[in-house]
C-alpha cells in the first residue's frame, strides 16, 4: 500500500462489493487476520485483501494508508478482543492475572498475528484503554507512579513475549512440535546420574512440564514478586 489515506468520514463505501458487503475498517482487519493465519503475514497483499473483500484493491486505501497501518490496526483487534472479555473485580493481584491469562490465551487463538503484533506499539484506541486499565489497576493497589510503571511494563512485555514463544511454537508443523516434545523423554530422560545427577532425578518433571507454557507460573512468580514490593512499600511508609 502507499502512503495515501482517506478522512475518516468520508471512508465508508456506499455501494456493496462485488461479494455483495460494504466495505468498513472492521471488516478488512477481519479478513485480514483471516489471510495472516491461513497464509501469514508475507502473504497479505493488497490484491490478495482485495480479492477476498471482492473488492477492488485501490479501495482498501480509503481505509488504511500501507499494509503496516493495516498490521497496526490487527494488533489492535488483538487486544481489544482481550480487552472485551476482562470484567475487573477491583482485586489488584487477581485481576492482573485474569487478564494476563485472557492476553495470552488471545494470542493461542491468532498465533501467527499474535507474533506479528508482539513487539509492536500500536498507538490506537484499544491499546490506549488497555494501557489505561492496566495502570489504573496497578495504582489503585497503592504502587507509586515510578513502581506502577516498571510493573506495568514488566507485567505487558512478559505477556507479550510468552505469546509470541507459544504462539510460534503453535504455529510449528504437527510433525516439529511433537519431536520438539519427545525430546525431552528420548534424551533427557535418559541421561545417566552418573554425569547429568540434576537432571537425572526432576526427568520425569521434565517430561510432564516442558511441553506445557510456563507463561502461568512465571504470571504467578511476578505477581508475587509485586506483591512483596507492595508490603515493602506499605511497610516503609508505615515506619
Amino acid at each position: 500500500m502507499s502512503e495515501r489515506v482517506v478522512p475518516a468520514a468520508d471512508r465508508r463505501r456506499r455501494r456493496p462489493t462485488k461479494a455483495g458487503v460494504v466495505l468498513s475498517e472492521e471488516l478488512i482487519v477481519e479478513t485480514a487476520l483471516r489471510l495472516i493465519e491461513e497464509h501469514g503475514a508475507d502473504a497479505l497483499s493488497v490484491r490478495r485483501l482485495g480479492r477476498a473483500l471482492g473488492a477492488d484493491p485501490s479501495s482498501l486505501y480509503r481505509y488504511f494508508r500501507h499494509t503496516d497501518d493495516l498490521l497496526l490496526a490487527v494488533a489492535d483487534e488483538l487486544i481489544g478482543r482481550t480487552l472485551r472479555t476482562w470484567c475487573p473485580t477491583g482485586d489488584w493481584r487477581a485481576d492482573l492475572r485474569d487478564l494476563g491469562l485472557r492476553m495470552h490465551a488471545g494470542a493461542l487463538a491468532q498465533p501467527r498475528a499474535a507474533v506479528l503484533s508482539s513487539y509492536r506499539v500500536t498507538g490506537r484506541v484499544h491499546e490506549i484503554q488497555a494501557v489505561e486499565a492496566i495502570l489504573g489497576v496497578v495504582r489503585g493497589a497503592g504502587f507509586p507512579d515510578p513502581e506502577a510503571v516498571r510493573i506495568y511494563h514488566a507485567f505487558v512485555d512478559q505477556c507479550l513475549a510468552f505469546g509470541a514463544l507459544d504462539s510460534a511454537s503453535i504455529a510449528m508443523p504437527k510433525t516439529a512440535r511433537a519431536a520438539d516434545a519427545d525430546v525431552w523423554r528420548a534424551t533427557y530422560a535418559r541421561l545417566p546420574a552418573a554425569t547429568h545427577p540434576h537432571i537425572a532425578a526432576t526427568a520425569r518433571h521434565l517430561v510432564a512440564d516442558m511441553p506445557r507454557s510456563s507463561y502461568p507460573a512465571a504470571l504467578d512468580l511476578l505477581l508475587s514478586a509485586a506483591a512483596a514490593r507492595l508490603a515493602e512499600i506499605r511497610a516503609g511508609e508505615e515506619g
